[in-house]
């Protein structure tokens, strides 16, 4: 079964075909690269299949399988060109969104953008308060739902030309039936706008993050969805009939329709498929502690995995432009630093790099594509660092001439020093900025980079990767195989997975047999979604994997850590095994933890997914003497961080094998990527084709 993986990036698109036995040109792997439409990414997309498959002399009906990570909706959300959304929300909260948490984003500048106040997702003209009323704790209806005022606020909205719905009632995660409702209602009303209820998309208490976890759902859903049922169209019309599935930002997989309806689950869509690729290449050759730096054309996404896990993200951490939402996603921070971001000079005369970037179009200076602003390729290129003549294997032509007049005329001149110094310059700016990312996801949060391995990959990557592990300390570098489409290889290495929430609270110390009863009838009606929705799917029940997960807190703290509840019914057995491993879990994240103190059951949830088949990486031969000689290519100058220029020379990392060393100065040189060994390092190839780096 022929599968594809496709991640969009804000510069390039990658792409990597996998075959096996039972397809016409036997068991083979294949990648390819083509410049991102911003405008459309479902037109390089489908450049790329079609260019893929050419290229791999495979017919487009032997494709099975399509896996794609987008920015669709993650695009949507930071550039505030979302949906026109209404709401519907009960008597009295109508300003719940713009009130928030009443947090200041800085405490103490007097200088802030309230992201939720200046670009709200549903603006207050089109928040209508109804009268409707369910009461805490148990949820009796105090207020009955008004059918008719529903009906005319919806078509109050429907002649404002409102696209989506949300519809937001203050304890619909104890009784949900107004919410179905009035869902119902907006629907017979506006039968083509894109209509949530907060109790299916999150359904859990804190209604301020609920409502905007809902709102955002909208807000990306109308585009998101055609954007991904065009995709679908255009496969079908190119003769592709291809399983289509979408990377989540939980690091699963879902389906075209599951994402249409719940876009929200898919705004870290593309960074996920980049830790998810990075841990498969890293668990090859047994390493469990990894800092991916996945460095594109736009931007840097970091992710810290220890001990092999992926972390998912604290719910109080999980904000997206600035607006809390509440759903899964792997934890992980993006900046803007990759090879595309500007180089300039701001007007307090401050030396700055990105956040900005150039893109794929124009693109660097040295594209040729009216771009004049340096970048940080621009950089790499002036210090030898990148090859004018080898960029994408020579496929793509730029003009070194160009990165030296931008440097020189944007940079150098204004600043008073030379071209080398300048371009030396953009890459320790940028380089600091990234370290000072990673370090936020990693010594702020009590882990000591010593222990881990730093991964860099994505285009920029390989050749930042050195200078950045000096930067954080890591113990050293591991560069996968194919650096350039990791992301687009994490794609091929998930399972389809679903998740499913319920809010419950209940105190664990002293639970009585009662609430025992009720939690262990929410697992059941939670495990009942889950199956369903894999069973549509097309899963047999036999392939179906569930974990059930009780989010705790100790009592009086505002938010929780997950802790897994093990299967079959719940008894005090099992409630103390989920205290015992919240007690764990704390001391991991925080350093300490009160094993006498009182634990509470905030939510339940249960993850459930069914085992795909992974990407198979085959093992490199081992290294001949005679294999160093053969991969030698040139020698050509390289200025280094210390500001030498020495002979550097280049080599063909496609005919390196396992076992062989590299020591540095020298560059590793591939098709999608190319890797640094600065004097002082050696480089060492796996048994996998991983490049592992380290001081001599």
């Amino acid at each position: 079964m022929a599968r594809i993986g496709v991640d969009v990036g804000g510069t390039n698109t990658d792409l990597i075909l996998e075959t096996t036995e039972q397809d016409s040109i036997g068991r083979k792997i294949f990648s390819h690269k083509v410049p991102t439409t911003v405008e459309d990414q479902s037109i390089a997309v489908m450049r790329g299949i079609l260019e893929l498959c050419a290229k791999a002399n495979i017919g487009t009906d032997e494709i099975k399988q399509i896996v794609h990570g987008t920015t669709v909706a993650t695009n949507i959300s930071i550039e505030h060109n979302g949906a026109n959304v209404g709401m519907l929300t009960t008597k009295g909260f109508r300003d719940i969104l713009h009130i928030g948490r009443h947090k200041r984003p800085f405490n103490f500048s007097l200088h802030f953008d309230v992201p939720w106040q200046s670009a709200p997702l549903v603006r207050r003209r089109n928040r209508i308060a109804i009268n409707e009323r369910v009461l805490p704790p148990h949820g009796e209806i105090q207020t009955p739902l008004d059918d008719e005022e529903v009906r005319n606020a919806a078509l109050t909205l429907k002649v404002r030309g409102v696209e989506a719905v949300i519809i937001g009632f203050m304890y619909s995660f104890l009784d949900r039936s107004h919410e179905l409702r009035a869902k119902a209602i907006v629907q017979e009303v506006m039968p083509g706008a894109f209509v949530s209820c907060s109790s299916e998309v999150v359904d859990v208490m804190r209604e301020y993050e609920r409502f905007s976890t809902t709102a955002m759902n909208a807000y990306v859903g109308p585009r998101t969805s055609s954007y991904l049922t065009h995709l679908s169209t255009q496969l079908r019309e190119n003769g592709i009939h291809a399983d289509l599935r979408i990377m989540q930002s939980n690091g699963g997989v879902a389906t075209v329709e599951s994402c249409c309806e719940r876009p929200v689950n898919i705004l870290m869509s593309g960074p996920a498929g980049g830790v998810m690729g990075g841990h498969y290449f890293a668990s090859l050759d047994g390493e469990r502690n990894i800092i991916t730096v996945d460095i594109g054309g736009t931007s840097a996404d970091i992710s810290t995995l220890v001990d092999g896990q992926i972390k998912i993200m604290n719910p109080r951490d999980s904000y997206v432009s600035g607006h809390p939402v509440l759903v899964p996603m792997i934890d992980l921070i993006t900046i803007g630093a990759g090879g595309g971001s500007v180089a300039f000079i701001d007007a307090a005369g401050g030396f700055q790099v990105g956040p900005r970037s150039a893109g794929s179009n124009p693109g660097p200076a040295c594209y040729n594509r009216g771009g004049v602003e340096p970048t940080v390729t621009d950089a790499n290129i002036v210090l030898g660092r990148l090859d004018s003549d080898q960029m994408l294997g020579g496929d793509l032509q730029v003009d070194s001439a160009l990165s030296y007049k931008a440097i020189e005329e944007k940079i150098a001149k204004p600043l008073g020093m030379d071209v080398y110094q300048a371009a030396l310059g953009i890459l320790k700016i940028v380089n600091n900025n990234m370290a000072l990312a990673i370090r936020s996801n990693s010594v702020a949060k009590g882990i000591d980079p010593r222990d881990f391995v730093l991964m860099p990959f994505g285009g920029a990557g390989p050749v930042h990767g050195p200078a950045l592990a000096d930067e954080v300390n890591a113990k050293s570098v591991l560069i996968p195989p194919a650096p350039g489409i990791t992301a687009a290889a994490g794609l091929l290495t998930t399972d389809l997975q679903y998740e499913a929430l319920r809010s419950l609270l209940c105190n664990l110390n002293d639970i009585s047999e009662l609430n025992m009863g009720h939690i262990d009838k929410a697992f059941q009606g939670l495990e009942t979604d889950i199956r369903k929705q894999l069973e549509n799917d097309g899963v047999n029940e036999s392939d179906m994997q569930l974990i059930r997960i009780a989010e705790c807190r100790y009592d009086g703290q505002g938010f929780e850590l997950r802790s897994r509840v093990p299967s079959g019914a719940v008894d005090r057995g099992a409630i103390e095994e989920v205290m015992a491993q919240f007690h764990r879990e704390h001391e991991k994240d925080y350093g300490y933890c009160f094993k006498d103190a009182t634990v509470e059951v905030v939510s339940l949830r249960v993850i459930g997914h069914s085992h795909s088949r992974k990407l198979e990486w085959q093992p490199l031969p081992q290294a001949q003497d005679s294999d160093t000689r053969q991969a030698f290519l040139y020698e050509r100058t390289t200025c280094f961080d210390d500001g030498q220029r020495l002979p550097t020379p280049r080599y063909d990392r496609s005919k390196l094998r396992a076992g062989q060393y590299i020591e540095g100065p020298a560059m590793l040189m591939q098709h999608d990527s190319t890797s640094l060994v600065p004097p002082g390092w050696i480089a060492k190839v796996s048994a996998y084709g991983n490049l592992i780096i380290s001081r001599s």
